[in-house]
């Protein structure tokens, strides 16, 4: 009784083995065999001999780890090696160090300044100075957001990611640019911005564009630093939708409800109509007025609900007239002013 024995795999010798006797395999036998392992190899095409497995392994990470090294040392190079000019390399507070460490602390000292680049502002002064006479400069600067404040990103599956134009857009930049330079101020990237701003301000009421390098990086959010506007800030006004881009100055800000894409919404209107009150009563420091609207949760409705009021109040004389300083805030504010020209 003889019996079949596998010696490993199918490439090494094969025979059959008794108990007490052994023969090779005949010539027969070994081409019957060799054809039986080529037709499992073939069947399953993942096989491939151990040794070779190794081999490729071997090879792939070697491919992979030298690359990667390859990669840091040329960081290290780059970005480590000293400054040069017609004379030959600058000495630096690094050059007394051993060479790789000079190289090393030059690599570290560039990925902060870049670090310190992407939080910063690129410029001490994002806008230009104020236009002298007779240039023509309007005398309050409106900083507006885009997103969900002049425009909404609106998704669907057949067309993907598109921005939906807030009713009123047209008529509430036609009307601002008479009294206010119009500043767009957003944390969106320049690739989005910009694009959407020349379809949505083709007349060119907009002023000035400033995107996200001219933010600063705060706690991995996104702030708007006023003092970086060259402006008076005693006559800027910031209409935003997140109270929180402006924390160092919450006084310049005029923050709104988000608009959602909804059509029948007129809040634009409203806020044109602020505005409006706003540059027609000359106010001296638009921060009085905005602190007074803070406290409400939507400043525009409270805006229109101190316009009725000062309607029914005015139906009534008052017999001793405020001062001309303060008559804009009693009109701002809904309290009653005889005379007053907004009904």
């Amino acid at each position: 009784m003889y019996k079949i024995v596998w010696f490993g795999t199918l490439n090494k010798s094969i025979g059959y083995i008794g108990k007490k006797k052994t023969r090779l395999l005949s010539p027969c036998e070994k081409i019957c065999l060799n054809t039986a392992r080529k037709t499992v190899q073939r069947c399953d095409k993942n096989y491939s001999p151990p040794k070779l497995s190794r081999i490729k392994n071997f090879y792939t990470y070697s491919i992979v780890l030298g690359s990667l090294f390859g990669m840091v040392m040329w960081a290290i190079y780059k970005l480590g090696k000293p400054e040069e000019d017609h004379r030959g390399p600058i000495e630096d507070e690094f050059s007394q160090l051993p060479w790789f460490r000079q190289y090393i602390m030059r690599m570290w000292h560039t990925l902060q300044y870049y670090e310190k680049m992407m939080e910063e502002p690129q410029m001490a002064k994002l806008l230009p100075n104020v236009v002298p006479p007779p240039y023509i400069q309007p005398p309050y600067s409106l900083v507006l957001e885009i997103k969900d404040v002049l425009v909404h990103p609106d998704w669907t599956y057949q067309t993907g990611w598109r921005f939906k134009k807030r009713p009123g857009v047209d008529y509430f930049l036609q009307q601002c640019s008479r009294n206010f330079e119009i500043v767009i101020y957003t944390s969106e990237q320049g690739m989005t911005a910009f694009p959407l701003l020349d379809a949505l301000d083709p007349y060119g009421y907009i002023s000035y564009r400033l995107v996200r390098g001219a933010t600063d990086l705060v706690e991995g959010q996104h702030t708007k630093n006023l003092d970086y506007l060259n402006r008076d800030l005693s006559r800027v006004i910031v209409v935003d939708c997140d109270p929180y881009t402006t924390p160092m100055h919450p006084d310049n800000s005029l923050v709104l409800t988000k608009w959602l894409g909804n059509d029948d919404d007129v809040q634009l209107f409203d806020l044109t109509a602020f505005l409006q009150l706003v540059a027609e009563h000359q106010v001296n420091d638009v921060r009085e007025v905005l602190r007074y609207y803070r406290q409400f949760e939507d400043p525009i409705e409270q805006f229109k609900d101190n316009q009725r009021r000062l309607q029914e109040q005015n139906q009534e004389s008052i017999q001793n007239l405020p001062t001309s300083e303060r008559q804009w805030n009693l009109t701002l504010l809904g309290r009653s002013l005889r005379g007053s020209s907004i009904k």
